[in-house]
């Protein structure tokens, strides 16, 4: 089976929205920042007012890369997009991109996320918000 990340104590939740199949960013009361990861704390003012805020799913590609020889799991995916998606919300969040043909994948490419169920978790995934053919 594909691996799944391991929640931390300042994870937990995030990763229970998951699999709940909502996606979450952290938010700072404080100062306004929408950041991820989601820690105890707002990576910018220090505050530990922090809260997770529904996230639309929805995104560009801000950079990324296509893997033509994976790790075991992924091997018979291979070609495969990893790439960072730039969320609606702001931060930025490392996934892979589903896609056909991989040389389509660009900056800016409008994305949405779906959620691929992995043994009792689920991990976030996106495809490309438009037809890429």
């Amino acid at each position: 089976m594909k691996p799944v990340a391991s929640p931390t104590p300042d994870t937990q939740e995030w990763f229970d929205r998951i699999d709940a199949g909502e996606l979450t960013v952290a938010h700072c009361r404080s100062c306004a920042l929408r950041f991820l990861y989601p820690r105890m704390c707002c990576p910018d003012c220090g505050s530990r007012s922090v809260e997770l805020l529904p996230a639309s799913g929805r995104g560009s590609v801000a950079s990324w890369v296509v893997n033509h020889r994976g790790p075991e799991a992924f091997a018979k995916e291979a070609p495969y997009v990893i790439a960072l998606v730039r969320l609606e919300e702001g931060p930025l969040l490392m996934s892979n991109i589903l896609i056909d043909d991989p040389d389509v994948v660009s900056v800016d490419l409008p994305v949405r996320a779906e959620f691929e169920q992995r043994g009792e978790r689920r991990v976030v995934q996106f495809v490309p918000e438009v037809e890429t053919t």
